[in-house]
């Protein structure tokens, strides 16, 4: 194994912790609806995949910087989501949470085929100044760490994210009607609480999340029919790893999987860079099946 001076693994752990919260917010949207519907959303990579898109139409066609463009995709989304629960995931699914199961995989193949109907099979990317850039952080005993600036917006962004959201479940009252139905749906639901709009509302606040993360991902990243997979293969490790429905088990989890992968392609090679993450799920499942949190598996 190849041996680097500390200066170099300290700017890959610090480049993987600001990965990690992006990972860590595509792994929230996943992570709620687990928590309030008990359902695994299959459909989670191909709605991240869509407002990938959609924030390089916005670009391409309106000349939205993908940061700018999250104010408008953020409602856009959580309407989208909302709707695609109430409309078509509830009624189809009959209450049956197999049914529920399905109903998304088959979204996610809807979802999917029609976007590489319109979109083709081309990778396409925006092309914005600070794609490149790098921020200098002063270390005292060598020279300054090189970090990724739209890694950094996407650190700060992602944590911003989490305490909004962390608001809206402790000082809300839609948040409290999400807590309540997440304990217990049918005492929520006799107590006056509409759990079908619950469901639907829990499942909006999880797309709107992933059309965040899509903006945030863009300007360094690149976009096709199928990118979302791997981000939910990594989304779904870390949902394990945290805690299947814990929120900050979410984030915590997306950090220790972000420096993992990054420690991961230091040592062992880009190719080699997600080994890492799939010998820690295997691990958690071996020795720490209910995650970091406690919360059910």
């Amino acid at each position: 194994m190849n041996s680097f001076p500390p200066e170099i693994v300290l700017e890959a752990v610090a480049n993987g912790l600001l990965t990690g919260a992006v990972y860590g917010l595509v792994a929230l949207g996943l992570t709620l609806v687990y928590g309030v519907l008990h359902i695994i959303n299959f459909a989670h990579g191909a709605l991240l995949t869509l407002a990938m898109y959609a924030a390089w139409v916005a670009w391409a066609a309106f000349g939205l910087d993908p940061y700018v463009a999250i104010i408008p995709l953020v409602p856009i989304f959580f309407a989208a989501g909302y709707a695609v629960q109430r409309l078509v995931i509830g009624p189809a699914s009959r209450g049956d949470d197999q049914n529920i199961l399905l109903v998304t995989l088959g979204l996610s193949i809807v979802l999917e085929n029609a976007m590489l109907a319109i979109f083709r099979s081309d990778t396409l990317s925006v092309q914005v100044d600070y794609a490149m850039e790098v921020v200098e952080a002063p270390l005292f005993f060598s020279a300054p760490m090189l970090l990724s600036f739209p890694r950094l917006v996407g650190f700060g962004v992602a944590f911003l994210v989490a305490g909004v959201l962390f608001v809206l479940l402790t000082m809300t009252d839609t948040g409290r009607a999400i807590r309540a139905v997440a304990k217990e749906r049918t005492g929520a639901a006799l107590s006056g609480i509409d759990v079908a709009h619950i469901y639907a509302v829990t499942f909006g606040i999880g797309t709107a999340c992933l059309a965040v993360a899509a903006c945030l991902l863009l300007p360094s990243f690149y976009v096709n029919p199928r990118v979302g997979n791997a981000f939910v293969l990594v989304a779904f490790t870390i949902v394990v790893m945290g805690g299947m429905g814990s929120v900050p088990g979410a984030l915590l989890g997306g950090l220790v999987i972000g420096v993992v992968e990054s420690l991961s392609g230091l040592y062992l090679g880009d190719s080699l860079g997600q080994l890492g993450i799939f010998v820690i799920f295997i691990l958690v499942l071996l020795f720490r099946p209910t995650g970091l949190f406690g919360a059910r598996a």
